[in-house]
């Protein structure tokens, strides 16, 4: 099968999407079919070694959701675009994001595939499909299939674009995270561990993982926050580090994919304060690949994940002393967090790569069956 997967985001940043596109594409590609991305593409920097990636249009930063995303907004590309796909001639086109501007929307004006988007996002607001959405119609109505990555994304897209949505999840290397993990050494010196991994966003929320970092001490003076993820922190978190004179946060910056794991093998709680705006929550499925207990915010993408608490323990967005009763119920309890990781583990394979990728493969043979009446 010819498989051209659509990117709306420049492949240069990393991001959630990327990494879900680059881990299908791989998957596909080992399973025997032939996959090119069509990306945008900052000029200034360099393309990843590890695909087969057809770049177009340069990439802007633009405000979304609470972070940045670097979208082409190069509208002129249509002719370029519409060349490319009669020459490439890709018995599916996958398009995530599918209404995100400007590559998406040119490739489903042009495209003669079969068409396949999935949409990720759940932003918590509506306003711009509420402007936008009767010009989107337009070329949501060339989708064959529509894919949402969770409930929640799926309730945010079809308010204003109903239709049936097939929900595959987000992906995660199992492997990777649980097999001959070592811990980081220096950080194995008898104190408690709590984990935050995420981009220093405001929506991210480690201002209040911070303020109940302060009410624990009181109680646990021997913990360490270790806090993971590229950014610096704002200025309500270094108010928080100032009034309260926190010692023990170690602000360890953006790291490897290896030494992502090893952070998460060596962290004693795995703890998560989003505010909102999240349609997933693959830094759980990190944690429960890990095998490291949770605490996280109650929003929609994280309460379907844990299965409204079953598998991490739940509590009110922005709210620090929920965070710290939480993280104190579970130091109190160390069977109950032995107990939480085990049950975690065993449904997190039906989040592997193998097994995401085998349920969007699945997906596009039954659209090419009904679009061609064959298989392929």
């Amino acid at each position: 099968m010819k498989i051209g997967i659509v990117s709306p985001y420049d492949f240069t940043w990393p991001g959630g999407v990327t990494n879900h596109i680059s881990h299908l594409a791989h998957r596909f590609t080992a399973m025997g079919h032939q996959v090119k991305i069509l990306t945008p593409h900052s000029p200034s920097r360099d393309m990843p070694t590890d695909g087969d990636f057809i770049p177009l249009g340069r990439s802007v930063p633009i405000p979304a959701g609470g972070s940045v995303a670097r979208v082409s907004l190069s509208v002129w590309l249509y002719g370029r675009i519409k060349d490319l796909l009669n020459k490439e001639a890709f018995d599916i086109l996958h398009i995530h994001e599918p209404l995100a501007p400007f590559l998406p929307i040119c490739v489903l004006q042009s495209s003669a595939s079969v068409n396949v988007g999935t949409f990720h996002a759940y932003h918590g607001s509506h306003k711009v499909y509420r402007v936008s959405h009767p010009l989107l119609r337009l070329w949501y109505k060339n989708l064959d299939g529509r894919i949402a990555v969770s409930e929640a994304a799926r309730q945010h897209v079809s308010k204003f674009f109903p239709g049936t949505y097939e929900i595959i999840p987000n992906g995660i290397d199992v492997g990777h995270f649980s097999k001959g993990v070592t811990p980081i050494e220096d950080l194995q010196d008898g104190k408690i561990n709590i984990l935050f991994v995420g981009r220093l966003e405001k929506r991210k929320g480690l201002r209040y993982l911070l303020e109940a970092f302060a009410q624990l001490r009181w109680e646990f003076p021997e913990t360490r926050l270790i806090v993971v993820g590229p950014g610096n922190p704002d200025k309500d978190c270094y108010r928080v580090l100032s009034e309260r004179s926190l010692k023990d946060v170690v602000f360890v910056g953006p790291v490897n994919y290896d030494t992502l794991a090893r952070y998460y093998r060596t962290a004693d709680i795995f703890c998560s304060p989003a505010t909102g705006k999240e349609s997933f929550g693959i830094v759980l499925l990190e944690a429960m690949a890990s095998s490291t207990p949770i605490v996280a915010t109650d929003i929609e993408g994280y309460a379907a994940l844990l299965e409204g608490g079953k598998y991490g323990r739940l509590v009110p967005p922005k709210d620090s002393s929920a965070l710290a009763d939480a993280l104190t119920s579970l130091i109190k309890n160390p069977k109950l967090m032995q107990q939480m990781a085990f049950d975690a583990r065993q449904i997190v394979e039906k989040y592997s790569w193998e097994v995401v990728s085998q349920r969007v493969l699945d997906y596009y043979r039954s659209l090419l069956e009904v679009n061609s009446g064959t298989s392929s």
